[in-house]
């Protein structure tokens, strides 16, 4: 028999087979002690009625004036006969007998004590030199009855005791299990990103060392992934300045050079720092998405990170041409302002990066709080279209971009309680992108980093 995989279950089934075995066997012991009881109990009163009819049978057969003659007692009610007896001479003849009294049963008189037949218990004794000798017989039908009758009002019971203590096991050990369950429910509610310790102060004693190494490990990837996180953040950082001195340098270089392939050279070059530049920001942004705290402890308006976000990209000669659309009323969330502000940005620069660049981006703000960034252009194969949100993935792979702009809105969506939905072509079109995400508003959805 395969045990099933629940501890508990596991528990609460061998405690209940262990139990319902060690009843069966006292139940056994019971009954073999109480068949030798019941047979000392039926033999003492089988050897009871013999020695308290005896003398009776002896003053009656005495006082007889006819001898040899077989007297056999009348019926005064009718009643169970269980006891039946005769009573003989020496040459064996019956002077006496019960009125149910089946000669049959009664074997030869071979002296005192007791006797038994296939169908009978007997006890024999005499007296007057053994002249007089009575026999007792009970049928061994009755006792069987009557032990039977007894391990019936006994065993009946244990037919509802057993199914009660059953269920008592599994709710004690139901019970016992709760603080597990607790612990298993932290467990499960828990983000990918929440490292940090878990609560085992009520855990048993057996459990407690392995929540304590399950918090030492947590501790253990929490720092591992702060240095990951911490590296590349600072990586980032570190790189701007050298970047934008390398930029710079590129640009003098071609302005004071009168070397056509030179100033083609450094035209290169400056294309290629501003690529890493931007490589560099999106890493930031990552190492903010993965790491860093993505909600405020207060709400603030949507409508205002997202007008900032498009007004700065707006700025300068080479300004993208965007559609925005916001909502009258305030659309709050708890979503910390520059966490929206990357997720926008990101949206905004693939739509720009992969759209038409005859038709504008649409950038849409609901009033539930949905933020909605569509273009024109291609259509995205739908097993592409799942394959956006992957580590360094591109839409197109000869265009200019890091393919981290949409895992990183793909982090932050995961990481907020949001959904993230692309689609391909845009709803109500024959072509074009749509990504929209469903911010969170609600703050009961906030989680714990």
């Amino acid at each position: 028999m395969r045990l099933p995989r629940s501890l508990q279950a596991r528990l609460g089934l061998s405690l209940g087979i262990l139990l319902t075995l060690l009843w069966i066997a006292a139940a056994s012991v019971t009954t073999v002690t109480l068949r030798h009881n019941m047979d000392r109990v039926f033999d003492s009163a089988l050897e009871e009625t013999a020695q308290r009819l005896l003398p009776l049978a002896v003053v009656e057969i005495v006082g007889r004036e006819d001898t040899g003659v077989t007297q056999q007692l009348g019926v005064i009610r009718a009643h169970d006969e269980f006891f039946t007896y005769i009573v003989r001479d020496i040459n064996g003849r019956i002077l006496l007998q019960s009125h149910a009294a089946d000669l049959a049963v009664f074997p030869d008189y071979d002296g005192p004590g007791f006797r038994q037949t296939p169908t009978h218990r007997l006890f024999n004794d005499d007296a007057l030199q053994g002249t007089i000798r009575i026999t007792v017989a009970e049928p061994l039908d009755q006792r069987a009855n009557v032990t039977r009758e007894i391990l019936l009002g006994l065993g009946l019971p244990l037919l509802i005791v057993i199914p009660v203590a059953l269920l008592a096991i599994m709710f004690a050990v139901r019970a016992g299990f709760k603080s597990l369950r607790r612990f298993r429910n932290s467990l499960d509610t828990r983000n990918a990103q929440d490292l940090s310790q878990v609560s085992a102060d009520d855990l048993p004693s057996e459990i407690g060392p392995l929540a304590v190494t399950l918090n030492t490990l947590l501790e253990r990837l929490r720092e591992a992934f702060e240095a990951e996180r911490s590296f590349a953040a600072n990586a980032a950082h570190e790189l701007r300045t050298p970047l934008a001195g390398a930029i710079a340098q590129a640009q003098r270089l071609r302005t004071e050079t009168t070397d056509a392939a030179a100033a083609t050279r450094a035209t290169e070059i400056e294309e290629t720092l501003k690529r890493l530049t931007r490589r560099t920001e999106r890493l930031m942004q990552l190492a903010r998405a993965e790491g860093g705290r993505l909600h405020s402890d207060h709400e603030s308006d949507l409508r205002l990170a997202v007008r900032i976000v498009i007004e700065d990209m707006q700025r300068g000669e080479h300004a993208p041409d965007i559609v925005l659309d916001l909502p009258g009323a305030p659309v709050l969330s708890s979503l910390d302002p520059d966490a929206l502000g990357i997720l926008c940005r990101n949206l905004i620069e693939n739509a720009i990066r992969h759209g038409s660049d005859n038709c504008p981006v649409d950038v849409i703000l609901t009033p539930d709080g949905q933020l909605i960034v569509a273009n024109d252009g291609p259509v995205v194969p739908q097993d592409h279209l799942a394959r956006l949100t992957e580590r360094f993935q591109r839409g197109e792979p000869w265009r200019d971009g890091s393919g981290l702009g949409l895992f990183i809105v793909a982090a932050i969506a995961k990481r907020t309680g949001s959904f993230l939905t692309l689609t391909s072509p845009r709803p109500g079109a024959e072509n074009g992108f749509e990504a929209r995400i469903a911010l969170p508003q609600n703050p009961a959805r906030r989680d714990a980093v």
